[in-house]
């Protein structure tokens, strides 16, 4: 049985998990910076990587003490090396060399989004390669071939803003605070979908890429016109988020063929609407359709220790000269999209 310590501060989530091979998640501490960050309505990266500083080795050791092992128990040691905020990535990737250094472990640098693409095989373990993956989150949205581990094939990315960004912006364009995916989601609940015309970028273009700025926009302005409830706009908005996602996917999945599940991730993958969407285009298609539980959607040490778990049986291992990296593409080759391209 492998196990593994996984460490995770890309953004603002501090977290620490033990997992073992079993899919067993032995122990796991997360502290939130939902506070510290709410004034601002986002996260500010000094508060964030300051906050990781003072919070991770807390962590690490209460997850070690509730799972009753210590450092010479695990097989290696897992953490975040990017992408994500760079002064969070450095300051888990440094606790991580400086525990593998100290214990003689392995030192394993994981991709973030491949911890949020191989989430979903931790809670099912009936989910075989390859599958076709909605990676979505706050800095991500981009759909992919997963053929295994470490291997990748993104077919669409986000010429601008990723949907969880543009969750983030209605609620502070609403009012509603931080973080804005559950809260948009809830408010919606009281709103008709119907109610606002907005718009659905890229709907029926060729290529399945994504773009959510030009949707941003029309919110901003549905508020400032003021005709408008703001549970109207809320549910309209995720309505039209809805429908891009997909109306890409369609396009998507005809360039995948033997793929045994649609699979989403990532923390809008939270949003029970767009499970409920994605199942419904999954059955459309015959394909089974895979979501992780809630509490491994948004960024956690559970699924680093899992892409952990995995990269360790496969082979992998890294050095302790390894950088941190505040941009990582899952697929380095593929090609570049119009626009910024920012989050490919």
């Amino acid at each position: 049985m492998t196990l593994i310590l996984g460490i995770e501060s890309s953004c603002d989530e501090t977290a620490a998990a033990l997992v073992t091979s079993e899919r067993r998640i032995l122990a796991q501490h997360i502290a939130s910076q939902e506070e510290a960050h709410a004034p601002f309505g986002g996260v500010v990266p000094e508060i964030a990587a300051r906050a990781h500083a003072e919070k991770l080795a807390p962590l690490i050791e209460a997850t070690l003490a509730d799972s009753g092992v210590t450092l010479a128990d695990v097989d290696a040691i897992a953490a975040t090396a990017g992408p994500g905020l760079i002064g969070g990535v450095m300051v888990g990737l440094v606790s991580a060399k400086a525990l593998a250094m100290a214990s003689g472990k392995p030192l394993i640098a994981v991709n973030h989004l491949e911890g949020h693409a191989l989430s979903p095989r931790l809670a099912d373990e009936s989910l075989q390669f390859p599958y076709g993956l909605l990676l979505v989150s706050g800095g991500h949205c981009q759909i992919l071939r997963v053929d295994g581990v470490g291997q990748y094939r993104r077919l669409a990315t986000t010429i601008d803003d990723a949907l969880g960004e543009a969750f983030d912006k209605t609620a502070k364009i609403l009012g509603l605070g931080y973080p804005g995916g559950p809260k948009v989601e809830q408010l919606a609940l009281e709103g008709d979908p119907k109610a606002v015309k907005l718009p659905r970028p890229l709907l029926g273009s060729a290529e399945p890429h994504f773009s959510f700025a030009g949707l941003k926009s029309a919110v901003l302005r549905a508020h400032q016109s003021g005709q408008y409830e703001a549970a109207d706009i809320a549910a309209s908005f995720q309505q039209a988020a809805v429908d891009c996602l997909i109306d890409r996917l369609r396009i998507a999945l005809r360039q995948m063929s033997e793929i045994t599940a649609l699979v989403v991730a990532g923390g809008v993958a939270a949003n029970s609407v767009i499970r409920a969407a994605l199942e419904q285009l999954a059955d459309e298609y015959g394909l089974p359709f895979t979501a992780p539980p809630m509490a491994l959607c948004t960024d956690n040490g559970a699924m680093i220790a899992w892409a952990g778990v995995e990269r360790f049986e496969a082979g992998y291992s890294d050095p302790l000269d390894i950088s941190a990296r505040p941009r990582w593409p899952l697929d380095p080759d593929a090609e570049p999209v119009r626009g910024a391209g920012v989050k490919a």
